[in-house]
């Protein structure tokens, strides 16, 4: 029997079986919750705080800077804009005009050919694999790659196979594997990312570019962790190391070191047009709103000047020289980003020194499997621009007696 939706006093008074239905679920979903429960893996939302942030992907502090929030305004009064939402999909109403002059900023910054932003990086990776690779093509991708990548490729209609973390033999060698089986027609894909979201490590972009130019590849490189924080005024790995030709797709998001909102796909204009054809991600969702643009176009604009990347690289060294003198480096995992990984064996234990770091005001998330593998557990510890050199001191101080 099925209740019409009502009030919540409407749904408390009727009763089925002693429960309320309203919070009934089905018996294998509560048996999944009970599960993660008795592992000690279950996913709360967290409560907002007044704690010393190592958590965030705000590395140069963007999400709150005024500077950026001004300017965002002032160039929607100066544009005569004021409008709250976008009203419907870039391919009914809402491809405002915005969207053509960020996408362009986008391209002159990053030195690419084509542009298309999505509403956000899970968007653009989804709706890039789901669709991109076509039946009897091949993709290979670096076992740590994103889930937002993972869930792409399930969706496409490719062959997919992972190798070994950043490692370029075990690379050529399942692609020399795959060659022997795969259609003469077919293509392959070859798929990382320029920093690793749960390592914070890099592969070597340009040995694995000249691999896929010999061997006639289409690599896809997912810059999410190094745009804003790697090269010159931000612009990520792949332009720094100038291996943009040789790159056919770039994923970069604004959510993280932008400290805003959205993400997009860099490429030529076939790979563009081909996108808005036939990505359902990009075709199906409400466009981004003025505001989002505009802020987008307020953090580039601040990348310009701001001493901010100078500031986030001399804590990352001041963090990694603290390690080292507490005797920690054998915990960690080399990293020259802002994310820094001290590996803690065991859901429980790494989830209790995360807790006792916050008890002394220190935002410090563990990260647990099966989001990273069993026995790979780890803090990570996320540095920014903003923290200071003090509390820097004191969280690895902390950690160091946590971990004895």
């Amino acid at each position: 029997m099925f209740l019409r939706a009502t009030s919540p006093e409407v749904f408390r008074a009727k009763k089925c079986n002693s429960s309320y239905l309203y919070t009934m679920i089905p018996k294998k979903l509560q048996d999944k919750l009970e599960a993660r429960k008795v592992e000690n893996t279950f996913r709360q939302l967290s409560k907002p705080h007044q704690l010393v942030d190592f958590a965030s992907n705000d590395y140069l502090g963007f999400s709150l800077s005024k500077e950026i929030f001004d300017l965002t305004h002032h160039y929607l009064e100066e544009a005569f804009i004021f409008q709250n939402g976008s009203s419907g999909s870039r391919l009914l109403t809402g491809n405002h005009q915005l969207y053509t002059n960020v996408e362009d900023l986008i391209c002159d910054t990053h030195h690419c050919q084509s542009t298309l932003i999505f509403n956000s990086g899970y968007d653009a990776n989804l709706g890039f694999f789901s669709c991109v690779p076509q039946r009897g093509d091949v993709i290979l991708y670096d076992e740590l790659i994103h889930a937002s990548i993972r869930d792409g490729v399930t969706m496409s209609h490719a062959k997919a196979y992972k190798f070994k973390h950043n490692d370029l033999d075990d690379l050529k060698h399942k692609y020399h594997f795959q060659q022997e089986k795969r259609a003469e027609n077919s293509e392959v894909y070859i798929v990382t990312e320029s920093v690793f979201s749960m390592d914070g490590d890099t592969p070597d972009l340009k040995a694995i570019a000249n691999f896929c130019t010999e061997n006639k590849l289409y690599l896809v490189v997912d810059e999410a962790h190094a745009v804003g924080v790697f090269g010159e005024k931000g612009v990520g790995l792949v332009d720094s190391l100038g291996i943009n030709a040789a790159v056919f797709a770039r994923l970069i998001t604004f959510g993280k070191a932008m400290g805003c909102h959205g993400a997009a796909i860099l490429g030529n204009p076939q790979l563009t047009e081909y996108l808005i054809n036939f990505s359902r991600p990009f075709i199906y969702t409400t466009a981004l709103p003025p505001h989002s643009l505009m802020t987008i176009k307020a953090a580039y604009k601040t990348l310009q000047h701001t001493h901010n990347i100078e500031n986030l690289f001399e804590n990352i060294d001041f963090f990694k020289e603290q390690v080292e003198e507490h005797q920690l480096k054998d915990h960690f995992i080399e990293s020259a980003s802002a994310i820094q990984c001290c590996i803690i064996s065991g859901n429980e234990r790494v989830k209790k020194i995360a807790k006792r770091l916050e008890e002394h005001g220190f935002n410090v998330k563990p990260i647990v499997s099966p989001t990273v593998p069993k026995g790979q557990e780890r803090l990570r510890f996320c540095i920014h621009a903003y923290n200071s050199e003090d509390d820097i001191l004191k969280v690895v101080s902390l950690l160091a007696t946590f971990i004895e």
